[in-house]
């Protein structure tokens, strides 16, 4: 299995903000889309950085409630770990295992065309081996 399949299933749709929107703003969508991450991009098409709740939680740790004036630029990790829809499943549970990440821009040609998170991965899995234990079962039965 490999991260089309995924995408396949979930859709393509990626939540993405722009580096100069606030952090406020970054909240709000956050919660809006009822996800974990936003892709930090200009044009939607080129990843700049991703903003993680993690990011946010750690940013009021240190600044207190003047961070949600912050832009996202400024508080965004830059160095983006990403995959591509060719990259297999059990490739990414191991980088986001290592990485301690919870979300993959996928990018195909230098463009942004998905998102993986682990959520996704191990309901991937958790799919591959009910169906591997059904045919196990039919199996037995027939």
């Amino acid at each position: 299995m490999n991260v089309e399949t995924i995408l396949r299933t979930k859709g393509r749709d990626v939540a993405t903000i722009g580096p100069d929107a606030t952090i406020a703003e970054a909240v709000r969508r956050l919660g809006e889309r009822d996800v974990g991450a936003l892709v930090v991009s200009e044009d939607g098409l080129k990843v700049d950085g991703i903003i993680s709740e993690r990011d946010i939680v750690r940013g009021l740790a240190d600044h207190g409630a003047a961070l949600l004036s912050t832009r996202v630029g400024d508080l965004m990790t830059r160095r983006v770990h990403a995959c591509s829809p060719e990259d297999a499943i059990e490739d990414l549970m191991g980088m986001m295992t290592q990485k301690r990440i919870r979300h993959l821009p996928v990018i195909r040609d230098g463009v942004l065309c998905g998102i993986v998170s682990i959520g996704d991965v191990v309901k991937n899995r958790l799919d591959e081996i009910e169906f591997e234990a059904s045919n196990l079962r039919s199996m037995i039965a027939g």
